[in-house]
């Protein structure tokens, strides 16, 4: 697909292919990709200047109802044509603006992405903060939820599943992955690999680099595709195009797709692995002669990640259902420590390439349930803050967390073990996310206010279907 850079360049591809509707993309406070669209006879050059008026209030954490009015501005170079629509229909993702004082709109999610990657060219630290996410994901056949005073529930299904062996399907043909063993099989017990291929090969017709794709270690149905590395806001703007390719694809083999962190008890859940370098001047920052072939720099980087971590998780974590994932014995990133090779080490440097374009290093707590351009903004800044103040991470973790002492074991720091301790985290340590004022106060106020209102406490008021199995009887 042709890119788009200018305005002009979108006016030339409506015309092209003859475009019909124009569907205006952005992302609410939570995550969740919202739209409206309009006829393309409306779009003009004047558009991209001006923007076009909605109502804010509707939108999760954002206006009050008596400053509602907002405007959109759409990115021409985040311009594509939507695969799965039914008339020709072009889509931009677009930046939101205060209709009075033309200012972008400091809760919108895209805008906090933008300035901090301007804060970190104007620390004078890096040009790029190149980012590579690892999404991860199921893919179900079934799912049925809900709550009510009298009840709750949900059920998930998938024909993958391993709960299935016994189940009459006329036939059963018993190619189930067994829990934990769904890392790499190939077909018949990888039933997705063709739904997965049409997901690839739409990404990559929308001009989204793609460098493989496969089953994950769940049974039930989990897949990974991996996307090539970019710099945040755009890589931010892929995850979004990801999730809609995946979502859609899977919908047109009547199946259905989540990315909740832990949709299955029992087996791996759904992570989103996140890989961060920062370049200046064409070179890598993070390539270095130290640990694990790393430069100082990147030391210093890393320990601000492991220093912020239980506030970063507030954002790379940002559900209660998260929390149900970051537990031992699922290669869970839960030990705030480092390592070369160790998969349950919150900070992982991968040794696949030793060259100076591929050092990088891995934060392996987070998962696709974040919205993407807060959780890689966030990461950024703690990355600068441990770098501004030389933070020292500490020796490296490079032995088998689970088979150490209890006396050592104890002394490795772990991540929160709810949303609520991650918010409390955050409370407590925010200062350096309002750096260049990047993440305002009235940012960081919303967030734990909506996720503590909204979300801990609504789960605290409901009681658990397995509550009922452990206390109905006492």
């Amino acid at each position: 697909m042709s890119e788009t850079k200018t305005a002009k360049d979108v006016l030339d591809l409506i015309k092209k292919e003859n475009v019909q509707i124009v569907d205006l993309r952005f992302m609410d406070f939570p995550g969740l990709w919202q739209h409206f669209s309009v006829p393309a006879g409306e779009i003009d050059e004047d558009t991209f200047e001006e923007g076009m008026g909605f109502d804010g209030s509707s939108i999760r954490g954002w206006q009050t109802i008596n400053e509602s009015d907002m405007l959109v501005k759409p990115v021409p170079e985040t311009a594509f044509i939507d695969p799965f629509t039914a008339h020709p229909t072009l889509v931009m993702n677009c930046n939101i603006c205060d209709p009075i004082t033309g200012a972008d709109y400091t809760r919108d999610p895209r805008n906090i992405a933008r300035k901090s990657v301007s804060y970190l060219q104007s620390s004078g630290i890096a040009d790029i903060a190149y980012i590579g996410p690892e999404a991860e994901f199921f893919i179900l056949d079934d799912v049925r939820f809900s709550q009510t005073e009298s009840h709750g529930f949900y059920y998930i299904d998938s024909v993958e599943g391993r709960w299935n062996t016994g189940r009459e399907e006329n036939p059963n043909l018993g190619y189930k992955p067994r829990y934990k063993e769904g890392y790499f099989p190939v077909a018949p017990t990888d039933s997705l690999q063709d739904m997965r291929t049409e997901m690839v090969l739409t990404m990559l017709n929308m001009g989204i680099p793609v460098e493989a794709h496969h089953h994950e270690v769940a049974t039930g149905g989990q897949c990974e595709i991996d996307m090539r590395f970019g710099e945040l806001v755009s890589m931010a703007d892929n995850i979004l195009r990801y999730k809609y390719v995946v979502k859609n694809t899977a919908r047109k083999y009547g199946k259905t797709v989540t990315f909740m962190p832990k949709p299955v008890w029992n087996d791996n859940g759904s992570g989103m692995h996140v890989h961060m370098s920062f370049w200046k001047d064409g070179k890598n920052l993070f390539y270095g002669d130290n640990y694990a072939g790393l430069s100082q720099t990147a030391l210093w980087a890393i320990g601000g990640m492991l220093k912020h971590a239980p506030a970063l998780l507030a954002f790379t974590n940002p559900t209660t259902n998260s929390y149900k994932r970051l537990v031992p014995g699922f290669e869970a990133p839960v030990n705030l420590a480092y390592s070369q090779r160790n998969r349950s080490a919150a900070v992982r440097i991968p040794m696949y390439s030793q060259s100076e374009k591929a050092k990088r290093f891995e934060f392996r707590c987070p998962d696709p349930s974040s919205n993407p351009y807060l959780a890689f903004s966030a990461m950024v800044m703690a990355a600068i803050d441990g770098i501004q103040n030389k933070i020292d991470p500490g020796e490296p973790l490079d032995k088998d967390i689970y088979d150490l002492p209890p006396q050592e074991a104890a002394k490795v720091p772990k991540t929160p073990g709810t949303l609520r301790g991650a918010l409390e985290a955050l409370q407590a340590d925010h200062e350096f996310l309002l750096k260049g004022d990047v993440f305002t106060q009235d940012v960081i106020d919303t967030w734990i206010e909506y996720k503590m209102e909204n979300e801990v406490l609504a789960l605290d008021l409901r009681p658990h279907p397995w509550e009922f199995a452990l206390y109905y009887d006492i």
